[in-house]
């Protein structure tokens, strides 16, 4: 092209060099004026072409006969890597190959006892271990539904999550063995069997496995125990906290296990990476977000029982930890803890998760360096999820046009005394304006399917909204209240209804209402969540109506809810009311309450303040309040 140019008359090569510096100027015009404009418009193109690629891997996973599921990816890597680390766990290593092994064993011993079969579905009730991994794992593998339990959960709360989900086996280990061994007759007389696959236990009634794990075959079990699974098929069930007092498993298909899943790809984790996980697998985050989600990396996991503050970066450091999750209040814990010259010593360079404030989110920054901070938004059981891909502190997320084709979703009009969304002439829902808070329903369809609750038909209906922009539509009500501004971000706001959020768990109000009305000397609780400065969620308060010639009884009442209730879950504030308030169709009212929280220069009626290290309830003095609202007094 140069020497053709240069064979021109000048004053044609001075038009055609004219011509190209204008429409070289036009495009970087054009660039400058997106960049302006759109500021943020090759991250959202970014997003879009993962968000295709990533439905259009679904879809053919599911046409797949049989369809390709998370351990097909577990087996293929097994096969490809076999030595590659899969889990590092208190010193120990595993590769995808170890795992793959233990995993086959562990199915051979149950296939050759008959104590499980396909198709049918298993409660596992284990802590954070590489077992833990590997019994779901030979779960999968023998074509079986895994429920995952809460290890917090004791006593009818255990008993209820193994009925709902139709368990006809409940896998523990030697440590929540006496938490099982208090139920174990009722689980009997139910027809469940209680197995241990690892380690020793003397309790009668539970068989001990352990030996037959270690003796067993590590030849994969048929693939034909799996024939009859479908990308819609449950794959696990999961449980949250449910209005009626009690958690409801949310089934998790094949397709929503991929879709979480996909999470880590969307954000950049490559196999290459070394993910740690804290979290408890029984939840979404941990399991979904965090286990599977490495396994559809291909990446190695660094796991640990439990979250420690103290010893998190020296984890980090020690196995080079490129990616973390986290829920907002560990993002706090890490931040409080005493700072040291080695804060920046570390190789993270990703956090995944949920619920970090604004203001901890700066602060991480400012003191632990360059870590992108991925705020995701997204429920269990639900049908629509967001990801702040974009960095933009406090936000969760941002709406693309591609987003909202595929799932509409939208913010509408709610009315919190009615605890229902506003409607207008019509009987239709009502769209909030750009920059006003309202409630985030999501369209139910096939790309976004709700699947609901197991065998629980009732809270499956209270969580489908109708008649929202036309008569007969029906969309997915997340029960939480999200702020999006004039250029798309997304803010989460608050949540509604008869949940709120301590310690990154969901506490049920009904639960623990029930829990405190087994007391004689309790006629009435009304249960609520109330702030604390400088903590993330809601703390648990109790309003209560005593019985009549009754008095409060703070060590009892300690004595009880410690026994039934799991920490996170316990109220921490208790109100003596002479009478409870509610509305017209008796339901209780808790605004008021919530607005006043546990001042004692605004409320009047007698306070008191669990105290772990006296165990019991104590009065709420001035002087107790200030150490609370100073953050002298733990919570």
């Amino acid at each position: 092209v140069k020497e053709k140019i240069s064979g021109l008359k000048p004053q044609t090569r001075f038009s055609i060099n004219m011509i190209y510096s204008v429409l070289l100027g036009l495009a970087v015009s054009c660039l400058l004026f997106l960049y302006v404009r759109f500021p943020y418009f090759t991250q959202d193109f970014i997003f879009v072409l993962r968000t295709v690629n990533i439905g259009r891997l679904v879809n053919r996973f599911g046409r797949a006969s049989p369809c390709y599921t998370i351990l097909d990816r577990f087996a293929d890597i097994a096969r490809s890597h076999p030595q590659k680390p899969f889990l590092v766990f208190e010193g120990e290593v595993f590769s995808y190959r170890d795992a793959d092994r233990i995993s086959n064993r562990i199915a051979n011993a149950l296939r050759e006892r008959a104590l499980v079969h396909a198709g049918q579905t298993v409660a596992l009730f284990h802590g954070n271990a590489p077992q833990y991994v590997c019994t779901w794992l030979a779960l999968a593998k023998l074509g079986c539904t895994v429920a995952l339990l809460n290890t917090n959960l004791r006593s009818r709360s255990l008993l209820h999550c193994c009925d709902c989900c139709c368990a006809t086996a409940l896998i523990t280990d030697a440590d929540l063995a006496p938490a099982v061994a208090e139920v174990l007759p009722s689980l009997h007389m139910c027809g469940m069997s209680v197995l241990l696959l690892f380690g020793s236990c003397k309790t009668d009634g539970i068989v001990n496995l352990s030996a037959a794990v270690r003796g067993a075959s590590e030849e994969a079990p048929p693939l034909s125990l799996r024939s009859d699974i479908s990308i819609r098929s449950p794959a696990l069930y999961i449980y949250t906290s449910g209005t009626t007092g009690l958690p409801k498993a949310a089934v998790i298909s094949h397709h929503r296990l991929w879709l979480m899943s996909f999470l880590q790809r969307m954000t950049g984790v490559s196999s290459r990476d070394i993910l740690y996980i804290y979290l408890p697998l029984y939840h979404s985050a941990g399991f979904l977000a965090g286990l599977t989600g490495a396994i559809e990396r291909g990446n190695t996991v660094v796991l640990r029982r439990k979250f420690s503050a103290s010893r998190f970066w020296d984890d980090c450091r020690e196995h080079e930890v490129t990616v973390i999750q986290y829920i907002g209040e560990v993002m706090r814990y890490l931040c409080n803890t005493p700072k040291s010259e080695r804060d920046r010593d570390h190789r993270v360079r990703l956090a995944l998760g949920n619920g970090i404030t604004a203001a901890t989110w700066e602060e991480f920054l400012r003191r632990f360096g360059n870590v992108h901070i991925c705020e995701c938004y997204g429920a269990t059981e639900g049908n629509i999820g967001f990801l702040n891909y974009s960095g933009k502190i406090g936000s969760i997320g941002r709406v693309t046009a591609i987003h909202k084709m595929l799932i509409p979703f939208a913010f509408i009009k709610f009315d919190p005394e009615t605890e229902e969304p506003v409607r207008d002439s019509a009987g239709l829902c009502v769209e909030v304006a750009p920059g006003e808070t309202g409630l985030l329903v999501a369209k139910i369809n096939k790309i976004a399917p709700f699947s609901g609750y197991v065998k629980n038909p009732a809270q499956t209906e209270k969580k489908k909204l109708r008649n929202v922009f036309k008569k007969g539509d029906l969309y997915f009500n997340t029960g939480d209240l999200i702020l999006a501004d004039r250029r798309g971000f997304l803010y989460f706001q608050d949540r509604i209804g008869d949940t709120f959020r301590w310690k990154g768990e969901n506490v049920s109000t009904t639960e623990v209402s029930e829990v405190l009305l087994m007391l004689d000397s309790i006629e009435a609780a009304n249960v609520y969540g109330v702030r604390v400065s400088g903590h993330e969620g809601r703390i648990g308060m109790a309003a209560l109506k005593l019985t009549d010639g009754t008095e409060f009884d703070g060590s009892a009442t300690y004595k009880h809810v410690k026994k039934l209730l799991p920490a996170y879950a316990r109220p921490h504030f208790i109100r003596i009311q002479d009478e409870l308030d509610v509305t017209g169709t008796f339901k209780q009212v808790k605004g008021q309450l919530v607005q006043e929280g546990f001042d004692p220069n605004v409320i009047q009626s007698k306070l008191f303040f669990l105290d772990e290290s006296k165990q019991t309830f104590v009065p709420l003095t001035q002087e107790l309040y200030s150490s609370i609202t100073n953050g002298h007094t733990r919570l």
